[in-house]
């Protein structure tokens, strides 16, 4: 528990950050050292975010561990040395423990304390915040780093309450937790969590009975110790190594290339398909310049993954139910796996595809679909979360003239540039709809936009301003931008969280920018270097800058010379540009 309390001050606080996972805690500790009065209010009783909640077995991350760490602090990196190439939850959760140690965070931080509601006060322009402890607090700038993938869809079945055995669900795994051993146990999923738990539960249980609706693409992690090489061409220039990552589209290195699959010989396309895959993890993402938009390019890397589906699976018709067949490569964030496939060779795993025998309900004893009745001491649930929207969505809040978000977002999120919200002043989402976020390497995108906020802060500070909210204006431009930036590919043709597909009711849109991190930070640049374009900026009731506009997105000439026929095709054909 955190010694001092933000409700104690009579005075409203600099800055009020909601949540402690890796985004809180580094907009708490920037914030401080720019000499900001900043404290946290977190849900958990400790520190981590999506690491303190996401203790299923076998939870990793699917960035390289180098790579997903904090860069800002050079003596952090000496004294961190990470175990394996994709870090296990207990090792993140130990490093986030670590960061918050280092830096004196947690006095600062007040946890068991969720935000209910958050209401903008015109007259005093603080926001007026309060916490399912009854307590109320204000404070100038409220910033929400609450997580992509932190709330679960807390998705029902019929007759689920009346299942005698144990319920588990992975996102909200016991702390203490779980031993399967001798348990006949089912599984409903099969995304990133479930092929995480999948092999591990398998090698514990009596009988794993895994139900799948969707299948998914998973690449090997080849996950161990990070190779000395690797660890000491790091070593050799961390700012090097990170500012090349930053500069990528998804925020990691993958080797992006600018070939072309379909104008590449199949002999050559294999050999690098086959490199790639041999390295593991997202590195297949960059093979080719033209597979994620091109439908023909996409095909060919579908094929390849579906043998090597076939290679691991030795029965035929269980590995053709575990082939994605409903939507492109890569248009799904992809999983990464450690044994995945294989598992369908134990004797003690049986697939369900619920496409083919739908799941009618719970019994007492199990799991009833369309064709038999399953008994089980146990089930998991691994249906996924409420992402991008979901944690801001559940705070009742409200901004000018009592406007609540709800019914601001009620067709989908609108920001401007992630950040902010047109008639919410002062509010700041950190990797929140709108940005690149979950399309990249969150650490980057986090450090990204924590700077971004904090320099933001630093200037209004400086001069004496009040206030700063997006114009109704730039949020729309940004949309259109951002439409324009995911309409070439193939991003939404698939059913994915990215769309919110898997949340009943939820409005169809894709949330994050596709964009690109370095280009989404270039436009962020050139949006300050323009006095804060698309914002209006107030001292009390006076506007003092009013920049309606956005004109900073990226010219044509950004786009590689080869994939411009095939963008500005589907661009005119969306009827996004006119057509020649």
């Amino acid at each position: 528990m955190a010694t001092s309390s933000p409700s104690k001050s009579a005075q409203p606080i600099d800055a009020l950050i909601v949540g402690a996972g890796f985004a809180g805690m580094y907009m708490l500790h920037k914030l401080r050292g720019l000499g900001f009065n900043a404290s946290v209010l977190e849900a958990g009783s400790g520190v981590g975010g999506t690491w303190y909640w996401n203790r299923y077995p076998g939870a990793r991350v699917d960035i390289q561990s180098l790579e997903y760490s904090f860069g800002f602090d050079e003596e952090l990196e000496k004294d961190w040395r990470w175990s394996e190439r994709y870090a296990p939850q207990p090792e993140l959760l130990k490093y986030a423990e670590h960061v918050a140690e280092r830096f004196d965070l947690k006095r600062d931080i007040r946890f068991n304390t969720r935000v209910t509601a958050a209401h903008w006060d015109e007259a005093a322009q603080v926001w007026k915040v309060e916490t399912d402890k009854g307590e109320a607090m204000r404070c100038r700038h409220l910033i929400l780093a609450t997580g992509c993938l932190s709330i679960p869809t807390d998705v029902t079945f019929p007759g689920l309450d009346t299942y005698k055995g144990d319920i588990y669900r992975t996102s909200r795994w016991p702390h203490e937790g779980v031993d399967f051993s001798g348990k006949r146990v089912g599984i409903i999923g099969t995304g990133s969590s479930a092929i995480q738990s999948i092999p591990i539960i398998a090698q514990q249980a009596e009988q794993l009975t895994v139900f799948q609706r969707t299948p998914n693409y998973s690449m090997p992690a080849h996950n161990g110790p990070i190779p000395e090489a690797d660890f000491q061409a790091w070593a050799k220039d961390p700012r090097a190594y990170r500012a090349a990552s930053r500069d990528t589209v998804g925020g990691f290195q993958n080797e992006p290339s600018e070939a072309m699959a379909t104008a590449t010989a199949p002999e050559e396309i294999h050999a690098e398909l086959e490199r790639r895959w041999a390295w593991g993890g997202f590195r297949i993402l960059g093979a080719f310049a033209d597979t994620a938009v091109d439908p023909e390019a996409n095909r060919i890397v579908q094929e390849f993954v579906a043998g090597k589906i076939r290679q691991q699976v030795a029965d035929p018709a269980v590995a053709e139910k575990l082939t994605p067949k409903d939507h492109p490569f890569g248009t799904k964030r992809p999983c990464v796996d450690t044994g995945y496939y294989a598992t369908f060779n134990r004797p003690n795993v049986e697939l369900v595809d619920l496409r083919a025998e739908p799941l009618a309900g719970f019994t007492a004893e199990g799991i009833k679909t369309s064709a038999k009745d399953y008994a089980f001491d146990a089930v998991v649930l691994a249906t996924g979360f409420d992402a991008m929207t979901g944690a801001i969505d559940r705070i009742d809040l409200r901004g000018v003239g009592g406007r609540r978000i709800k019914d601001h977002w009620a067709e989908g999120p609108r920001t401007y540039l992630g950040l902010m919200v047109a008639g919410f002043p002062n509010l700041f989402t950190i990797t929140g709809p709108g940005s690149p976020s979950v399309l990249t390497n969150m650490i980057n995108s986090i450090e990204q936009h924590v700077e971004w906020i904090a320099d933001c802060l630093v200037s209004l500070k400086q001069r004496q301003q009040t206030s700063i909210e997006a114009s109704p204006e730039a949020e729309a431009a940004w949309c259109r931008h951002s439409t324009e930036a995911v309409t070439p590919t193939m991003l939404p043709q698939a059913n994915s969280w990215y769309m919110g597909a898997n949340v009943p009711g939820k409005p169809r849109m894709f949330m994050p920018y596709a964009g690109g991190l370095n280009t989404y930070t270039e436009i962020c640049r050139q949006v300050v270097a323009k006095g804060y374009e698309g914002f209006i900026i107030r001292q009390g009731d006076r506007v003092l800058s009013e920049s309606r506009a956005f004109t900073s997105q990226p010219a044509p000439g950004e786009i590689p010379e080869n994939l411009l026929p095939i963008i500005m095709g589907r661009l005119m054909a969306a009827g996004l540009l006119p057509a020649e």
